[in-house]
């Protein structure tokens, strides 16, 4: 049984102790990802979820059948649904493992969760995985957005290198 970890916010760790992960009113499932001996693979989303607004994160450990049926997927690629220790399996055999998501389909209960762990707070990518790497093309409103952090930094650097 392998145990795995979804990243919840701090300020609802304890009810989640109390009465397990449930999945919310406009999700599919319950996200997660495999702990494996590589922590920033385990954790890579953290950063992302950060910029929905939630200061800190906890990591909500759990095992899992691995006969279980979930979702799995490379990000931006249509989900497959297959059983845990294949999608591990894959997971673990790829070259690159930024990007990879876990969804399962039902809730998790309390009896089912094993600890609730504090997280340093930066660690994973942002925006999508590797995405320092790819250079600012264009300088519009929807690829550098209103309030974005350094956007007149970014537009000026978009503008001086099409000039």
């Amino acid at each position: 049984m392998p145990t795995v970890i979804h990243l919840a916010d701090e300020r609802a760790s304890k009810a989640i102790k109390i009465n397990g992960l449930k999945i919310g009113k406009w999700r599919k499932g319950i996200f997660f990802m495999p702990v494996t001996q590589d922590f920033f693979a385990s954790h890579q989303w953290l950063r992302e979820l950060r910029r929905r607004g939630i200061r800190t994160y906890v990591g909500i450990h759990f095992k899992l059948d691995s006969q279980e049926l979930v979702w799995f997927r490379k990000y931006n690629i249509p989900h497959r649904y297959i059983s845990l220790g294949e999608a591990i399996a894959e997971f673990m055999a790829a070259e690159d493992k930024l990007g990879y998501e876990f969804l399962i389909g039902r809730k998790i209960l309390s009896s089912e969760i094993e600890s609730v762990r504090s997280l340093p707070q930066k660690i994973g990518w942002r925006y999508f995985p590797h995405s320092h790497r790819r250079p600012l093309t264009c300088g519009c409103p929807i690829c550098i957005g209103p309030g974005e952090i350094k956007a007149r930094k970014k537009r000026a650097r978009v503008e001086a290198r099409n000039a």
